[in-house]
């Protein structure tokens, strides 16, 4: 576990600070010139670096700023009144981009009462569906960028993405508990070695909402556990999600295998996600269907 942690980011440059916040570089070297809101530190060699604080107090700043408070009034704050004006700011908004930000806020001081709070004055506002398609998606977005651009640590992806699965799964527990006449079945997993499943977990809330029938099976799953499902007479459609798993040189291969399976089966398979675009054109002998995302799925269904 410590090698682990050794290799979370800790030290972040300026343009870290810009893709996270949205202030230009130029803008936060302004503010620590002129009323001295961040104090760098300096590696050995000279070279200028920010600390998670730093970091945590930018996103803050930006937060007030963006709801009228001036710099120069921020300026005279404490460390601790900045912290209290944007977490009091923050539970008393319900616009989408204040939300996102306040979710960014809980994300990076690994704040669960916030992103709590912040969610429960969402659900005044806005039905569970909406809070996911209007502010989780565009969240998730943004992370996913910050993830390319090599800036976000694992610890703060992890922590807030468990936060999102848990309302997920609340709410489709709530589902669940009514009968449904429903025919459609479905079996939903991701490949071995898969773990990112926020999308597949919508996607079961999704089609519990519609009344269908579901068996989530979760992270990682090897092929050979689903032998029992095709085998089955009766009619399953299967819905896979892929983030990062299978590796670009088995793709094709992973589909080659479930293709054969299904063959002369009543069976389906929808597979979600950008690396099934290395398979957009393939042409299949059973019944399989691509898409880039779940929001381009869920306009079909």
């Amino acid at each position: 576990m410590s090698n682990k942690l050794n290799n979370i980011k800790q030290r972040f440059t300026i343009k870290d600070l810009e893709n996270i916040s949205g202030v230009k570089a130029h803008t936060i070297r302004i503010w620590e010139k002129r009323y001295n809101l961040l104090i760098p530190k300096r590696t050995e060699t000279n070279i200028r670096y920010y600390t998670i604080e730093n970091l945590q107090k930018i996103l803050n700043i930006v937060f007030l700023n963006n709801n009228d408070f001036k710099i120069s009034k921020i300026a005279k704050m404490s460390e601790d009144e900045i912290i209290l004006h944007s977490r009091e700011l923050a539970l008393s908004a319900f616009v989408n981009d204040d939300a996102i930000n306040s979710l960014k806020i809980s994300m990076f001081q690994f704040d669960k009462s916030l992103f709590n709070a912040t969610y429960s004055k969402l659900l005044q506002h806005k039905t569970f569906r909406e809070i996911f398609n209007d502010i989780f998606v565009p969240f998730l977005d943004h992370i996913g960028l910050l993830w390319q651009t090599d800036t976000l640590l694992p610890a703060h992806e992890h922590f807030i993405t468990n936060l999102i699965s848990q309302k997920i799964q609340i709410n489709t527990e709530k589902l669940q508990y009514n009968i449904s006449n429903s025919t459609n079945n479905y079996v939903l997993f991701l490949p071995e070695n898969e773990i990112h499943e926020i999308g597949l977990l919508y996607l079961n809330y999704e089609l519990n909402l519609r009344g269908d029938h579901t068996i989530y099976l979760g992270q990682s799953l090897p092929f050979d556990n689903l032998k029992y499902f095709i085998e089955n007479e009766k009619p399953f459609c299967f819905i896979t999600s892929m983030t990062v798993m299978p590796f670009d040189a088995k793709i094709e291969e992973y589909f080659k295998i479930f293709d054969n399976a299904l063959n002369t089966k009543k069976h389906k398979l929808i597979a979600i996600g950008q690396k099934t675009k290395l398979v957009k054109n393939h042409v299949f002998s059973s019944n399989i269907k691509v898409y880039d995302s779940v929001t381009e799925l869920l306009k079909e269904f």
